[in-house]
């Protein structure tokens, strides 16, 4: 008897590993899963598990292809909230990428790793007064408003600082992005930007543009994550040019700038088929093209924000199994030493995973499994539906595939559990880029 959820047929090959979900370094030698030309024992031995283990020739390599397929005329930055470490933020600029980051950490893990200010961006719906206060001090390139508090909050910060930031007004466009819904951004009833239909975001720009302190850079949307088609870009393109027509109707004033934020999907599973970064380059281009056409507007810049694009394909999650336990025929809960304190997502969006046996090579006869965490929830799931081997053991290693995005960042303490390292790994070397934690680590914070 099968459970209700009814779960994907086995695949053919256990041991396979789909080119379009794992990281472009990862293969099998000897039937071990290498990744970076490092044996994942190597890894589990001198880092431990779980650990994330990032290639970085994978990360450059998406990073020079966004900046390819979008040209010169046009900016690409690193939504950093889907993996923020200083290695990965100075890999990414080094590839010409700018930064776009969302909190007052963020943006001081981008300056102080040498990100040049003026290619940075910042976002939020509730920026703190320090953080405002800080991006103008620091010169950063954008700052995104949000609502009509942030305006006047911005404009005393950088009367203060005596300087002139250009901003970028956020528009809700009512869009409803084919994703989760705690992932679809630009619908009305949410809490992000200036709302298109009630008139908010012509008032915001009307503010903007009224201020002396502000340099009025262009406009902002951002429909959702995880988005396969430009069905959605296409509709909100055309009404934030309608908006740009008004804008030069009403002030005078081109829009000189169109960031369409990002979301760009990715393979999680091999039933997933996202669009090839040319393709989705040349859409995005032909949707905005033609909607200037359409109201006889110039064709602002172009920029766009992908993160999960970048990072997410290029990181595997390695876990060591603990224990095994059949449940009536049904499946096999296989237990990590991990879970929802490194994985939240499966939990909070019921995402999809691919996961392999790492350690060996195995013949057995696939086994329906649910790999599941260590923490006290029932709902601590990890990979929710796969095959693995039917001699699964104790002690034998777990890869979770495409782990980058949302993952680390998402990561918590929840039942005192350290959060895990990240590992960098390339050309048969290994190194640890953002530290294990330890116990020793939570209980340094806890001074009562």
């Amino acid at each position: 008897m099968l459970p209700a959820d009814h779960p994907p047929a086995p695949p053919a090959d256990l041991n396979a590993l789909h080119p379009a979900i794992w990281p472009r370094g990862a293969q099998r030698r000897g039937g071990v899963l290498t990744l970076g030309g490092v044996d994942v024992r190597d890894l589990a031995a001198e880092f431990g598990t779980p650990v994330f283990v990032t290639d970085e020739q994978d990360v450059r390599e998406r990073c020079r292809e966004y900046m390819d397929a979008f040209g010169a005329d046009a900016q690409v930055y690193y939504a950093s909230k889907a993996f923020c470490s200083r290695a990965v933020l100075r890999w990414v600029t080094e590839e010409g990428l700018g930064v776009d980051v969302c909190t007052g950490g963020e943006l001081e893990t981008a300056l102080s790793a040498g990100v040049d200010p003026a290619m940075i961006t910042l976002h939020g719906n509730n920026k703190l007064p320090a953080e405002l206060a800080r991006a103008v001090a620091a010169g950063i390139g954008h700052v995104v408003v949000d609502s009509y508090e942030e305006i006047a909050r911005l404009a005393y910060y950088a009367e203060q600082a005596g300087a002139r930031p250009r901003v970028l007004v956020r528009v809700t466009t009512g869009v409803e992005a084919h994703t989760h819904e705690f992932m679809a951004t630009a619908h009305d009833d949410q809490k992000f930007g200036f709302s298109l239909a009630s008139g908010a975001a012509d008032e915001a720009v009307r503010r903007v543009l009224a201020l002396p302190q502000f340099e009025f850079a262009g406009l902002h949307s951002h429909i959702g994550s995880q988005i396969f088609d430009t069905a959605g870009f296409e509709v909100a393109a055309h009404r934030v040019v309608e908006l740009a027509a008004r804008i030069l109707a009403e002030h005078g004033v081109v829009v000189a700038e169109l960031d369409l934020g990002g979301g760009f999907g990715i393979a999680y599973t091999p039933e997933d088929d996202p669009p090839e970064v040319k393709s989705l380059a040349a859409g995005l281009r032909a949707i905005v093209t033609a909607q200037c056409a359409a109201f006889g507007l110039p064709v602002p810049r172009l920029t766009i924000e992908p993160g999960r694009g970048i990072v997410g394909p290029s990181t595997v999650t390695l876990y060591e199994v603990g224990t095994i336990k059949d449940v009536d025929g049904i499946r096999t809960y296989v237990s990590v030493d991990g879970g929802m304190s490194d994985n939240i997502r499966t939990a909070l969006y019921d995402a999809a995973y691919t996961c392999v046996l790492a350690s060996r090579f195995s013949a057995a006869p696939a086994m329906l499994s649910r790999v599941v965490g260590r923490h006290c929830e029932s709902g601590d799931i990890v990979v929710r539906h796969c095959y693995l081997p039917s001699d699964l053991a104790p002690g034998d290693l777990l890869a979770v595939a495409a782990t980058g995005a949302y993952c680390w960042s998402l990561a918590s303490n929840y039942n005192h559990l350290p959060r895990p390292g990240v590992v960098a790994v390339g050309d048969g070397s290994a190194r640890e880029i953002v530290r294990r934690e330890t116990l020793d680590d939570l209980l340094r914070l806890d001074v009562g």
